[in-house]
């Protein structure tokens, strides 16, 4: 093989640093951005805050007003020299709050509590009884096989051929005797063993003068299954009962929790915090950005003024390269807010009768109108739209959600695929209990209105939104 110089002409887009960083922060969330500006001012030396005198003035007035004054006397005149024998704090009492090394305090937001799950409280309430190790071993067995409704997930003979590995001689009644001990513990009707045991369990605590006790411990034991059919006829044929005395039972039935240790499964609250916020001011929509999730930032000028005195110094290089960093953040920063700001707007405009009318008047938009209003790529609008949020008066909305497929009208325009599933969620709200409407019937009133839904159409956006069935939505009592 016989080498060659060769010469090429050809063109390549390469992406600088400078255009990574700006994409790396236009696709971060609110909450990622605050801790990339954090980083930033912490490993930048030429980034500072850009605080207004007045402010840092304010805050100066505050920190002398608060001096604290002792019951001997002021503190504020310090002398000139301390005996050599005390130290700074035997005279002064320090300003800062003990066991922060910061400087900083936290938002009140940031603390988080530990907590307590079902399986915690069982086992507080455990603990709390006199009972021997044996007894003990056997409840934490059973408490470890409940879910988080509150329900024995386990057979009790596979607890028991578990039990046998560490207590010897164990036996069912042993475990019973236990599980019934469980099964008084708070929230009432925990440890069942299904849906009737618990209801059950909750019926018994009722006082004895509840009316239709008895009659209602006997229709959970023997009928349940029947309940789930609504069908009032078949009730009091199966069950002899009067229809006053099944609609009594039935009442108190619905006084019970099906789920009783669900209450106590308190999931860590997630806070989002809006990129913009939309207002209605004088019957126009206002889109402004919240102040709150990008300080400003500029450079030092102290440290920027060091370097046009200084030499050619290593140190000083390191410096250049810093100053240089900083602009560019700086740079990158202020293009994702107005690129966000930019787009937020147009999706206001595009989506006016939303925030007038609700999703019924959504409109059908997908990313490709934003990015040839604001001739933009895709790419970009989709990178601004994702985990993004607007603060409006119907609540905080991901920019996501303005965005949805196109179904076709008779009069040749276009529906938004939110604005039906709006539409077919007001119907079910609306119907009959005792003759729900079919998806053939909610597609014939959509396609009286214009709307031209197949009925699987329907069928996809009523799962989707978790509607049950017509069948399973019928009720005759």
């Amino acid at each position: 093989m016989k080498q060659s110089l060769q010469l090429r002409i050809g063109q390549s887009l390469t992406m600088t640093p400078q255009l990574q960083q700006a994409i790396k922060l236009l696709q971060m969330s609110t909450l990622d951005l605050q801790q990339e500006i954090q980083q930033a001012l912490d490993s930048n030396m030429m980034l500072e805050l850009d605080e207004d005198d007045s402010q840092n003035l304010d805050f100066r007035e505050k920190k002398v007003d608060n001096r604290e004054v002792s019951s001997e006397g002021s503190q504020t005149d310090i002398p000139d020299e301390l005996p050599v024998d005390i130290s700074w704090d035997d005279v002064f009492e320090s300003s800062l709050p003990i066991g922060d090394d910061s400087g900083e305090s936290a938002e009140f937001e940031t603390f988080h509590g530990n907590a307590e799950t079902l399986r915690d409280h069982l086992v507080w309430q455990l603990e709390l009884l006199p009972i021997s190790d044996r007894d003990y071993a056997i409840a934490t067995a059973i408490i470890d096989a409940v879910n988080n409704d509150g329900y024995v997930t386990s057979e009790l003979n596979d607890i028991l051929q578990g039990l046998q590995e560490q207590l010897e001689g164990v036996e069912m009644d042993e475990v019973q005797a236990v599980l019934h001990m469980i099964q008084n513990f708070d929230p009432v009707g925990v440890a069942a063993v299904d849906l009737a045991d618990c209801l059950r369990l909750q019926l018994q605590q009722l006082p004895e003068t509840t009316p239709y006790k008895a009659d209602t411990i006997d229709f959970v034991r023997r009928h349940l299954d029947l309940l789930a059919s609504c069908d009032q006829v078949r009730l009091m044929k199966r069950v002899g009962l009067s229809e006053e005395q099944l609609k009594a039972i039935l009442t108190l039935i619905r006084t019970l929790d099906p789920k009783p240790g669900a209450r106590l499964q308190d999931d860590d609250v997630q806070y989002v915090v809006p990129d913009v916020f939309v207002s209605k001011i004088k019957d126009q929509w206002v889109v402004t950005l919240n102040p709150d999730i990008a300080p400003r930032l500029r450079v030092n000028p102290f440290y920027s003024g060091m370097i046009k005195r200084a030499d050619s110094s290593q140190d000083n290089v390191s410096m250049k390269n810093h100053l240089q960093e900083a602009r560019w953040f700086i740079k990158s920063l202020h293009s994702r807010n107005d690129t966000l700001l930019r787009v937020a707007k147009s999706i206001v405009e595009k989506q006016g009768d939303f925030f007038e009318h609700g999703a019924i008047a959504m409109r059908p938009m997908v990313l490709r109108d934003i990015a040839e209003e604001l001739e933009l790529h895709e790419s970009t609008i989709s990178r601004v739209t994702t985990q993004k949020y607007m603060h409006t008066p119907r609540g905080v909305i991901e920019f996501k959600y303005f965005f949805s497929s196109h179904v076709g009208t008779d009069g040749g325009g276009e529906c938004s695929a939110t604005a039906i599933r709006a539409l077919i969620k007001e119907l079910v709200g609306t119907e009959n209990p005792a003759k729900p409407l079919s998806d053939s019937k909610i597609s014939d009133l959509l396609n009286e209105k214009g709307i031209n839904v197949a009925r699987r159409t329907i069928a996809k956006y009523r799962e989707a939104m978790s509607i049950p069935s017509t069948s399973q939505r019928k009720r005759h009592i």
